[in-house]
């Protein structure tokens, strides 16, 4: 078809007057009855590169799509271009006898262009048999990467297609997906028996999205505070939970904020509702969760927030890449912890060897990418196998605009190159920093590694430095990671080159999240944290300690002295908003608190953040009454979390809180079943004389006699008979 004609038909059908990128090409490489491959990040118009040629053949294009939602708002939008609603279709599990009667009807009768189909739906052989019997035009498999079991989205019925396309047509097949490094490309082509096809692959650089990746604290406070200077702009929030779904769109909603959670345990048809309230604005922000696809193309997302970093830097582009799909900003927030990613290994434990293996790879690399001090944008494309020079980021993202001191990295870029060399290119990241310095782990040792003369060459640096030169000297093109064998660090033809003649390489001081957890003093909050205030506070404390004979810490924990240095409470009222203080203990210890933290604000005439107090869910004080309830009943902790959905580490962690808020809770039935007690006296006595509540500190003085959920229990017997 000439060019002017598709240009008509565009303008026609989609009221656009132009394509975009490669739309045309592909398209035309389409109607001309060719295989096509198409690689085009979230938001390039992939949709137009099937739905158009489909208006424009002969009989029913067939398209694959593995979301009900997409399905939903793609076949909407098609009715929306066309006068017959007959023109497009959706053909899966929530259709009515009467529905699915009447769609097979319009397919034979000519009247349908594009037919939805979910890849289970084409496996039942009666929809085998009818779409056997009418005229295919071609295939098309949106979301093409679950088809690679490397693809951040696996789906065992997505690699049966082939062959029951070859059962209904032989007609050409377009793949489509917006995340596909060049490995998964391979597996996707070799799958569908489609080497021959024309390939597109557009450029991954999203220019006008912004990257940020903060540490995990005050997590909440920090998604309000944000959502709040937004000023009723539209917003996605991916949690990795339903349970954290919930919660957050309802701390939202209690804090004036207009949200509704998204995801696939809610009914289909509140579902639905939810998603047309946002895209028709009534509502600003969704709540999602990240293993539920949202598919919804609303082109003004301008910020996407995820509250839980996701399980692969494909979900994280393809996410981040709902955000500013016309053109305009888009900001992409990730709060980052490694608790997180020690949760989703867990969920890889149990599975097939192959499958662990390639989890764990997509983990490495998200937390690459999430403690890297490289431009953001720079560490996405080398992903994806795009080169990018960092100078055009243009602080596109957090480090480019907050770039980090940098050192001199010629000799360390030479030793880790050596010592993969030494290792004869056979091991991975992890055995590598640990070969370096001089940790005996269980590989080093069984390899024997640690009789090597090389080994433990790089001992004054630790394994989290080695693991930033490796990430750096990947980026920078001087090593690869060998993805058959689950990432073995293998040295590149330049990799080579430095080794013969190394030359100057500028190391950038990575980002440490290592630290940076509920307890620390370092904050991405709005205001800076108060050392000043903070020492006065330690010294009061102090001196209120001495004089009560109880340890500091009983007080206030030092977390709840930092949140005053960033809140400046000066009522008792304000005092229980404050991390860790309950109406108790603000009531027995609060007043000199108050009093100097008043003063204080005078005297240095400090603007309050008190326009930032966040309210609290009010459902959360109904299940702490019922653990409280659950421990008077002495049920056994496990059993306490099991009933809730809860980890045993998270039950603790609970109640922790409830004890350090100042609630007195009694868990001497379960610790007496673990220890006995002289062990109970031995540890209850040392956090009599402790300075600090430090469970590091008591697992070091005890030699690691007592583990770290012992220890913890012990500190809750004892905070809530000593402090309490």
């Amino acid at each position: 078809m000439a060019n002017e004609n598709l240009k008509t038909a565009l303008r026609k059908f989609f009221g656009f007057d132009n394509f975009k990128g490669s739309q045309e090409s592909i398209i035309t490489n389409v109607l001309n009855r060719k295989n096509t491959f198409v690689i085009m990040p979230t938001g390039g118009g992939k949709s137009l590169c099937y739905q158009l040629p489909a208006l424009l053949s002969d009989g029913t294009a067939i398209i694959v799509s593995p979301l009900i939602a997409l399905m939903k708002n793609q076949v909407d939008a098609i009715r929306g271009v066309s006068e017959d609603e007959s023109i497009a279709h959706v053909l899966n599990s929530s259709l009515t006898k009467t529905e699915i009667a009447r769609v097979k009807s319009d397919i034979q009768g000519g009247r349908t262009k594009l037919l939805y189909v979910a890849p289970e739906s084409l496996t039942k052989k009666d929809y085998i048999d009818f779409l056997t019997s009418v005229k295919i035009s071609f295939f098309a498999i949106d979301e093409a990467h679950c088809i690679s079991e490397w693809g951040h989205d696996f789906r065992p019925e997505y690699r049966r297609l082939r062959e029951i396309f070859q059962l209904i047509s032989d007609v050409p097949i377009i793949a489509l997906t917006a995340t596909a490094t060049p490995k998964v490309q391979l597996d996707i082509q070799k799958n569908l028996n489609m080497m021959d096809a024309t390939v597109f692959k557009s450029s991954f650089n999203r220019g006008n999205l912004y990257y940020d990746i903060r540490p995990k604290r005050d997590v909440e406070k920090e998604i309000i505070r944000y959502i709040r200077s937004k000023e009723e702009q539209s917003g996605i929030i991916y949690c990795l939970s339903r349970k954290k779904v919930e919660e957050i769109a309802e701390l939202l909603q209690v804090n004036g904020i207009n949200a509704l959670p998204y995801h696939a345990g809610l009914d289909s048809a509140t579902r639905a509702k939810h998603q047309d309230m946002f895209l028709m604005e009534e509502v600003n922000v969704i709540v999602a969760t990240i293993a539920f696809g949202m598919g919804i193309d609303k082109p003004d997302v301008r910020f996407v927030i995820h509250h839980d970093i996701p399980k692969s830097i494909e979900s994280y582009y393809q996410e981040t890449g709902r955000a500013g799909r016309d053109g305009g900003v888009g900001e992409c927030l990730a709060f980052y912890s490694y608790k997180d990613i020690e949760k989703l290994e867990k969920f890889l434990q149990g599975k097939p060897v192959a499958e662990l293996e390639i989890g764990r790879q997509l983990l490495h690399e998200i937390v690459s990418y999430a403690e890297t001090s490289v431009c953001r944008r720079k560490f996405i494309l080398h992903y994806f196998g795009e080169e990018f020079d960092e100078q055009k980021c243009a602080n596109g993202c957090d480090n480019c605009k907050h770039p980090k001191e940098k050192i001199e990295g010629k000799d360390y870029i030479s030793m880790l190159l050596d010592s993969i060399i030494e290792l004869q290119e056979m091991q991975k990241a992890k055995h590598i920093c640990a070969f370096l310095a001089g940790n005996v782990i269980a590989e080093i040792k069984n390899y024997k590694h640690n009789l090597l003369p090389k080994f433990g060459r790089g001992k004054e640096k630790d394994e989290i430095f080695w693991n930033a030169v490796i990430r750096q000297a990947h980026v920078g093109g001087l090593i690869t990671k060998d993805i058959e064998s689950y990432g073995v660090l293998k040295l590149t033809e330049a990799g080579h080159e430095f080794l013969s003649n190394p030359h100057s390489f500028m190391l950038l001081r990575e980002n440490d999240y290592s630290v940076k957890d509920d307890d620390d003093v370092v904050s991405n909050k709005g205001g800076a944290f108060d050392d000043k205030l903070f020492k006065q506070l330690l010294e009061l404390r102090k001196t209120i300690s001495k004089k009560n004979s109880v340890p500091p810490f009983v007080i206030f924990q030092e977390p709840s002295l930092k949140d005053m240095c960033f809140q400046y409470p000066i009522t008792i009222e304000e005092l229980t908003n404050i991390q860790g203080v309950g109406q108790g203990k603000a009531m027995r210890y609060g007043k000199p608190f108050i009093e100097l933290i008043a003063h204080y604000v005078e005297a240095n005439e400090i603007e309050r953040p008190q326009d930032m107090v966040v309210k609290s869910l009010v459902n959360k004080s109904g299940l702490k009454v019922q653990l409280i309830q659950n421990i008077d009943r002495k049920l056994p902790l496990e059993d306490i979390g099991r009933s809730q959905g809860k980890t045993m580490d998270e039950v603790i962690e609970e109640i922790e809180a409830i004890v350090s808020s100042g609630t007195r809770v009694n868990i001497n039935y379960y610790i007496d079943e673990i220890l006995d007690q002289d062990n109970q006296e031995e540890i209850y006595d040392y956090f009599i004389d402790a300075e600090t509540d430090d469970l590091i500190e008591a697992y070091r003085e005890f030699d690691g006699d007592y583990s770290e959920e012992e220890l913890r229990l012990m500190r809750i017997k004892f905070m809530s008979e000593y402090a309490n």
